[in-house]
């Protein structure tokens, strides 16, 4: 097993890794609308925050040796069900080899922020 780590996507907010690889797969922990550059949530709109986190998860992607277009599934968190439009708008142009997936609701995030997205992909 394998750990990624990449200045280009936020650093862990707790005692995890960006990703691991193990055997021919990389499990990526939940990214968040945080801007590595600045390590602020810069973005306040469901849209801005869903770009952002589909851009840390390309560079964790990246730094594993790997592409979006391997993703195998996506678990997706949005804090209001009534966002799922406007979320897959932003979602469908980053995933474009329709992964499996499943979206959920939850009550709260990290940093207060509107979504929150993991993935599993292929080597």
């Amino acid at each position: 097993m394998k750990t990624v780590h990449t200045e280009n996507a936020p650093a862990a907010i707790g005692p995890y890794s960006q990703a691991k690889i193990s055997g021919s797969f990389v499990f990526t922990s939940g990214q968040i609308p945080v801007n590595p550059s600045t390590s602020a949530v810069e973005q306040t709109t469901i849209e801005g925050q869903t770009k952002q986190v589909c851009e840390n998860i390309i560079a964790v992607l990246d730094a594993a040796g790997t592409s979006i277009d391997k993703v195998i599934k996506t678990v997706c968190f949005i804090t209001d069900m009534a966002d799922f439009t406007a979320f897959n708008g932003v979602y469908e142009k980053y995933f474009t080899s329709k992964p499996a997936r499943s979206c959920v609701a939850v009550k709260s995030l990290p940093k207060n922020v509107l979504v929150e997205i993991e993935a599993v992909a292929e080597l």
